[in-house]
């Protein structure tokens, strides 16, 4: 428990020593974190100020996160929000915490400069919504197989402002859909059996993580579906986990992506399949 009038350094350090005991990989980082964004004060100014004090509210309300986080609750679950690209996200455990490598699927977009868009498994929104954001003459269409999605997303265009052109729907395809000038997915590809680390294992939606025993299930029911549903684009990107490039690359000529190529993330993972219709 934070007490009232005590000052920041000691917050901070009572915090960063209690989310190391518990196994939280970033301490520090995330006490900061979440005192500066509960606090209302620069990060700059907590770290630089040894004498600076808590309001009683802003103390409160961190002890109240630190007793979350040490549960290994996610930072943006807590907070209810996360950055992604230029836009910041509402979030809640109906969706998957946005990912840095998950930009791939954004950037591909800015290289393709497509004019409509659909995106399978929208989430919170992410990928459409930074999408329409950068690339303001795109129309999004985004789908999402969960109610609780949609919703979240829906939130997030609204406030936003990006509602007239991002329209979402519940189930993975539009079906008797116009051809889209771009596919991008972010489908579940984690394999059953992989271990998890707490924050994603006990917290986020295990219907958006796992696909099946190699992982590759979900992709592979959603590209057998796009034939019958008559959904096309002659470039598609599907975000992938790593050992899983050849079998998604065989997937998708087998539906009439010819050209596939897979590429890296910072790590140096295989993370982004992009398929080609020619």
């Amino acid at each position: 428990m934070v007490a009232s009038g005590a000052s920041a350094a000691d917050a901070l350090a009572a915090a960063a020593d209690s989310f190391a005991a518990a196994g939280i990989e970033t301490p520090r980082l995330d006490a900061e974190v979440l005192l500066s964004e509960l606090s209302g004060i620069d990060r700059a100014a907590l770290i630089a100020d040894r004498d600076l004090t808590l309001e009683p509210a802003a103390a409160r309300a961190f002890s109240e996160a630190v007793r979350r986080r040490i549960r290994r609750e996610p930072v943006a679950y807590i907070l209810g929000s996360k950055g992604f690209r230029h836009i910041e996200l509402t979030v809640d455990r109906r969706v998957l915490v946005p990912r840095p490598e998950t930009e791939m699927l954004v950037e591909l977009a800015l290289e393709v400069q497509p004019e409509s868009v659909l995106e399978i498994g929208t989430g919170s929104g992410a990928i459409a919504l930074a999408v329409a954001d950068e690339l303001p003459g795109c129309r999004i269409t985004a789908s999402d197989v969960s109610d609780g999605a949609i919703e979240v997303a829906a939130a997030n265009a609204n406030r936003l402002g990006l509602c007239e052109r991002v329209e979402f729907l519940v189930g993975s395809l539009p079906v008797g859909a116009a051809g889209f000038d771009l596919i991008l997915a972010n489908l579940p590809y984690v394999p059953d059996s992989d271990g998890l680390p707490p924050e994603v294992g006990q917290w986020e939606p295990p219907e958006a993580l796992f696909g099946g025993p190699d992982g590759t299930d979900v992709i592979a029911s959603v590209l057998a579906g796009m034939g019958g549903a008559g959904v096309t684009a002659p470039v598609i990107g599907l975000e992938i986990g790593q050992g899983q490039g050849e079998r998604v690359a065989a997937m998708l000529r087998a539906v009439g992506w010819s050209e596939t190529e897979v590429r890296p993330d910072l790590a140096g993972i295989e993370r982004l399949m992009v398929g080609r219709t020619s």
